[in-house]
């Protein structure tokens, strides 16, 4: 998974960027402060590995990963060169989704880029430079496109599709409003990249007192949330300060800390979980003595498809998955105990993995 995270200057990008990821990108109280798109990758945390892990006395365990690219703060006018945002636009195009940093906070010590703080009105200009964006895509397409489109019936077909998203576009709306149930439209669709038919996930970021109660009562954070709502965006409450202080501590302070702020998971897990709701993603995990790993799939992925994630030829020549729920493994206490009490299945090419599931692939090629 690979998330990609925008925001305007000083609304805490960078400095929830370098918690999310320890990658130490240079983060201060001025615009245009990270340069280049910084990337950081991180471990999805999933407490079921460390279980298993023992209970099989796996030589290593890998857990799944999230991509993070950070890019410079965006102004008024980035698409069109102003401030350092333009030339970032291209780093976020093969995310999965955009992570959007908005400012719940006040702080005189801290320049807001606007002179005041507003979240819609912040989300709106970030969205609006993301249109202009697409609409330069959309153009360059039609360029090559319109030259075809006398002669070639696919190329006609598509250009007649650009025209209307170049519409919509210009009428400020995003792109994820065209929608289309033909094949060769939705393949095109995918193939442009386009920054706002990407899936977005808003993180409110919020000043200590505010983080405890999840930003309830705080009147940015529902206007934020009634925005997304609207979109149907996922919305995750930040305390970027708060996290910069976590990052530094051991798990164990970490826990303490957490505890003493009233706080039942940090900045890292809200953001995984709010994206794998967004995305449709779900973890089977894999066990025994060399390697506990957890696998990232879509939710409704059959089982020879989840066995394609760990090797081509597990799909190939898929026969069957043994089966067992995570919970059952570990109540049970071990594989053939859950055996004993015919809590393993074995499943066929038709069985949707579910989350949490602990497989076994038999396959032959």
């Amino acid at each position: 998974m690979k998330l990609g995270i925008v925001g305007l200057p000083n609304v805490g990008k960078s400095t929830l960027f370098n918690c999310l990821t320890k990658a130490g990108a240079e983060s201060a109280n001025y615009p245009f402060c990270t340069i280049d798109p910084n990337v950081g990758v991180v471990s999805v945390p999933d407490e079921r590995l460390g279980v298993l892990t023992e209970m099989y006395q796996s030589k290593r365990t890998i857990p799944a990963v999230v991509e993070f690219v950070d890019i410079a703060g965006l102004v008024k006018g980035a698409s069109k060169g102003e401030g350092l945002g333009n030339q970032f636009l291209s780093h976020i195009r093969e995310t999965d989704a955009i992570v959007h940093v908005v400012r719940c906070f006040e702080d005189s010590n801290i320049i807001h880029v606007d002179g005041s703080i507003d979240p819609i009105r912040d989300i709106e200009t970030i969205n609006l430079e993301l249109i202009f964006a697409d609409m330069e895509t959309v153009e360059r397409r039609i360029a090559k496109v319109s030259k075809g489109a006398s002669y070639d019936k696919a190329q006609a077909k598509e250009y007649e599709m650009l025209k209307k998203l170049k519409e919509l576009l210009e009428n400020g709306e995003k792109a994820n409003a065209y929608e289309t149930d033909d094949e060769d439209e939705a393949g095109w669709l995918r193939n442009y990249s386009l920054l706002t038919r990407k899936p977005v996930i808003y993180a409110a970021n919020v000043s200590d007192d505010d983080i405890a109660d999840d930003g309830v009562n705080n009147e940015n954070v529902k206007k934020v949330r009634e925005f997304a709502a609207k979109e149907g965006s996922e919305v995750f409450v930040v305390c970027a300060r708060l996290e910069e202080e976590m990052a530094e501590l051991e798990e164990d302070e970490r826990k303490e800390f957490l505890e003493e702020m009233g706080l039942k998971e940090a900045g890292l897990e809200k953001l995984i979980r709010a994206s794998y709701h967004l995305l449709g993603l779900i973890s089977f995990l894999t066990t025994g003595p060399d390697e506990t790993r957890a696998w990232t799939i879509t939710n409704g992925m059959k089982a020879p498809q989840a066995a394609g994630k760990i090797h081509t030829d597990f799909e190939r020549g898929f026969i069957r998955a043994e089966v067992v729920a995570y919970n059952d493994l570990v109540a049970c206490g071990g594989m053939l105990q859950a055996k004993e009490k015919g809590l393993v299945r074995s499943e066929g090419k038709e069985y949707v993995v579910k989350d949490g599931d602990v497989i076994l692939f038999r396959f032959n090629v």
